[in-house]
């Protein structure tokens, strides 16, 4: 089975962190979102960046860079469809998401999500603080129906999901997944390397 495109989810507006893209933060020596790649590259048959507004911000990561398709910031889901419909495009039966504000996030992500995907090819990642729902393996079958469900207006990622019978896989450590929402989160997670 060919390795699910990885689609990094960077769509937010960042209102908790004053607005801009979180991900372009410094971490140590690099970008936040430069953690995410090096994590989430290996696992992966390529990677493509999920943003609004003017894509040129992010032409030094050298990712294809795909706009939500849903006016209006309808939040991840319509993060979701931008990667589904790219990955329509690119041959792949899968996307892998993960948010561009989680520089922790675990290098065995993709492996457990699909043992954890079983027959319906849809999981969420969970930790012991309770579901991650901006983690997931995706199957590009489902593109339409979370069209519909945009459209509709569902907004909540497990309200999605549990329709649609998705498998949980359970990490054992919330550290990673912490995501940097605030200035002080940033400290935490320079404290964390």
């Amino acid at each position: 089975m060919r390795a699910p495109l990885g689609i990094i989810l960077a769509g937010g507006q960042a209102t908790r962190m004053g607005g801009g893209d979180k991900g372009l933060l410094r971490l140590d020596t690099s970008r936040i979102i430069d953690h995410v790649i090096a994590r989430l590259d290996p696992q992966c048959d390529g990677l493509a960046l999920n943003a609004n507004g003017d894509p040129a911000r992010f032409a030094p990561l050298g990712l294809t860079v795909i706009a939500d398709s849903i006016a209006d910031h309808p939040g991840p889901l319509a993060g979701v469809l931008a990667g589904l419909d790219h990955a329509a495009t690119t041959g792949h039966s899968h996307i892998v998401t993960a948010a561009a504000d989680t520089p922790f996030l675990p290098c065995d992500l993709v492996p457990q999500l699909q043992l954890a995907g079983g027959a319906t090819g849809l999981a969420l990642a969970a930790s012991p603080g309770g579901r991650q729902p901006t983690f997931g393996l995706w199957p590009v079958s489902l593109r339409n129906a979370l069209r519909q469900a945009l459209q509709d207006g569902t907004r909540k990622v497990v309200q999605f999901t549990r329709a649609h019978d998705a498998g949980t896989a359970e990490f054992p450590d919330d550290a990673a997944f912490f995501n940097v929402n605030t200035p002080d989160d940033l400290a935490t997670a320079q404290a964390m390397l």
